[in-house]
């Protein structure tokens, strides 16, 4: 597996569009190979393919992953500085950010997004990346309402990935001006309709109240029989460069409400929308 990253990263790190595709695309197999089961028998296959037209690959419990020794090593793998995916997807979205929007890169760039929030997903602890002000930073700046439609959404959903479970990256992302970064998005007249609905979903996201350090974590970890270290976590990003923000306190709805309200009017009907509609499951004491 060390051999697979080596090259992906290298390709990754390349001038080359071509390339940083082709080392997209090895990650992509990589994750796929851990995350997917394949239909073994000959009935599975006919059944998959009366089912769905194709024959497809299917998810993997999350309770089966504790048993699948390749996610095991590649989560292990993921610990440390040398062989973290998200660290180098990041340094390839600063590279490509820097070319400036066109075509094949903005291109390149949902690919790289959209990659990203896999790994966050499959490796929580990456997400501790982001609570550094220059990565976060990153995030924002694709928020632009000069990038590309298909960026503003790829980048707003990663954005809640790397918020979630992580009330100190929260803090971050408002220390940041992030909440001016979306509403002035919003309010923006170029902005598109499918933007703003992303934009909206990512209000009630931020919306909801917040998961104290641990609270969810720890049943993921039981499920997948993996225990992260803070230790291991604060390591990843021992690498980067800029401002870390460290554990603060969670902050209740009432209170980012009246922080969004500096930028936003009505938000109160956002919250009582939130309190009666709970979407994402989220529960009001």
């Amino acid at each position: 597996m060390e051999n697979l990253l080596s090259l992906s990263f290298d390709y990754l790190s390349s001038c080359d569009g071509v390339k940083i595709r082709k080392g997209l695309r090895q990650l992509e197999g990589l994750l796929a190979q851990i995350c997917l089961s394949r239909t073994t028998t000959a009935a599975e296959r006919r059944r998959s393919v009366i089912q769905d037209g194709v024959s497809k690959s299917r998810p993997k419990d999350l309770a089966s992953l504790s048993e699948d020794p390749a996610f095991r090593e590649f989560f292990k793998l993921q610990e440390g500085f040398e062989w973290n995916v998200a660290i180098r997807l990041i340094s390839c979205l600063e590279r490509l950010l820097g070319k400036g929007s066109n075509g094949q890169n903005d291109l390149l760039l949902v690919s790289t997004l959209d990659l990203l929030r896999g790994v966050l997903l499959i490796h929580p602890p990456s997400r501790s990346l982001f609570a550094r002000d220059i990565y976060m930073n990153l995030l924002l700046d694709l928020l632009d309402p000069s990038s590309c439609p298909a960026v503003q959404a790829s980048a707003i959903l990663t954005l809640v990935t790397a918020l979630l479970e992580q009330p100190n990256i929260t803090r971050c992302f408002e220390n940041l001006d992030g909440l001016l970064t979306v509403t002035s998005l919003f309010k923006n007249r170029g902005t598109g309709r499918e933007v703003k609905l992303k934009l909206v979903e990512f209000l009630y996201f931020y919306l909801m109240p917040e998961t104290p350090y641990g609270g969810q974590n720890h049943v993921a970890d039981e499920q997948t029989g993996l225990r992260r270290s803070s230790s291991k976590s604060s390591r990843i990003g021992s690498g980067g460069r800029g401002k870390t923000h460290g554990e603060e306190g969670t902050r209740t709805t009432e209170e980012k409400q009246r922080s969004l309200g500096r930028y936003l009017n009505n938000v109160e009907d956002l919250v009582e929308d939130l309190k009666e509609t709970a979407p994402f499951g989220a529960s009001f004491g």
